[in-house]
């Protein structure tokens, strides 16, 4: 259960509780090493009652995970692996008492632990698939250390649609990753619902031109090819890259981080306020797999958006034509357009009001939380009717 899901719940008038499951073998929930953080960070989810779960530490000495688990693991087979820790995580304790009408999980791999708790009770089961995650696992398996045979996409994808099949309704987060799973489970029910997304304060037409990113792997490449091959076509403009992609940077090449590191501002306690300042916001993204929130948060501030086409992926490809966006197909445009747009903030060439601004407005409509509510409560309404 994530907060604006359990907030759309709240809103809907039903009693909420929240089953966390560590990704790891931990000491008896919520005492291991790894529950402080989660918890201190999730501290505000509007839920009446929290459950947490994990793999027991014991699980490390066992022979049907390092079989069934660790195995595939080192060959890539990451749904495996998490498939395997959430049958171990045992039910929290006081979740049997619980009435349950409804589940909304998150992923696939959490559906074993999902199966128990249920056991002979007949509750409908609402899974957010969070993108194609054979891709994400893919993506991520470049970054990481595994030996060969590697698993393959479909491998990893035939994983994921049979557990799938035990959900009685699937939610997918973009379009892309509906018209997926539309076409390879054509028996189940879907639906697109992009998700609920905190808006960032709204672009005061700042002279500051901003990109935000995080150390995940497809960041640090659409960073490290705003530094090499854009910048140096646009001398003597000025960005800050927000968020703790310099510590991906540094790790990964340091050099290029040396070379820039003036520009790096890194975690900011507030990631909203950062668009505050913004006179305009660069999405260099090259590669990655369903929606981009850092997209979102960029629409919602209103300022003008300069962006590779990717950026926009699993949107309505609406999103493209709107007024202050531009598109840039490689690095000789990307510059062009960070150079205009360095011109205008230089000649403080003032940009219509960023709460009304076309990327605003199409934030409010796509992402907005009561759009989330009222597409919830549809699907809610039927699972429990039937």
């Amino acid at each position: 259960m994530i907060f604006s899901q359990a907030m759309a719940y709240r809103a809907l008038g039903a009693r909420v509780v929240s089953i966390a499951v560590m990704d790891a073998p931990t000491a008896d929930a919520p005492h291991g090493e790894r529950w402080p953080r989660y918890i201190a960070e999730s501290a505000d989810l509007p839920v009446d009652k929290r459950y947490f779960s994990g793999p027991p530490t014991r699980s490390w000495a066992s022979f049907s995970l390092l079989k069934n688990g660790w195995w595939p693991l080192i060959h890539g087979d990451q749904a495996s692996w998490l498939i395997e820790l959430c049958k171990r995580a045992p039910l929290p304790e006081g979740i049997g008492d619980e009435r349950i009408d409804l589940v909304h999980a998150n992923h696939f791999f959490t559906l074993p632990l999902v199966r128990r708790m249920l056991r002979n009770r007949r509750a409908p089961v609402v899974l957010e698939t969070h993108d194609v995650q054979a891709a994400q696992f893919i993506l991520r398996n470049r970054d990481g250390f595994f030996v060969p045979p590697y698993v393959g996409f479909s491998d990893l994808l035939a994983i994921e649609l049979e557990w799938m099949q035990k959900a009685d309704y699937c939610v997918h987060l973009n379009r892309e990753e509906h018209e997926t799973f539309q076409r390879l489970l054509p028996k189940k029910r879907h639906a697109l619902i992009y998700p609920a997304v905190p808006p960032a304060r709204p672009s005061r037409g700042g002279d500051r031109i901003l990109t935000v990113a995080s150390g995940h792997y497809p960041n640090y490449l659409g960073i490290k090819w705003l530094l090499e091959e854009v910048l140096p076509l646009a001398p003597g403009v000025s960005i800050d890259i927000v968020g703790d992609v310099d510590e991906a940077v540094r790790k990964r090449d340091k050099s290029l981080f040396d070379a820039h590191r003036h520009l790096f501002r890194g975690r900011v306690p507030q990631i909203e306020s950062a668009y505050e300042q913004a006179g305009c916001v660069l999405l260099p993204t090259l590669e990655g797999y369903g929606l981009s929130i850092r997209t979102a948060e960029a629409l919602s501030s209103g300022a003008p958006l300069i962006a590779t086409p990717l950026a926009f992926r699993g949107l309505d490809a609406g999103v493209q034509r709107l007024r202050n966006v531009t598109i840039a197909t490689d690095a000789k445009s990307f510059a062009a357009a960070l150079r205009a747009a360095h011109a205008r903030i230089e000649d403080r060439v003032r940009t219509a009001d960023s709460r009304a601004s076309d990327t605003r407005q199409f934030f409010d409509t796509v992402f907005g939380f009561d759009v989330y509510v009222d597409a919830l409560a549809e699907i809610s309404a039927m699972m429990l009717t039937a």
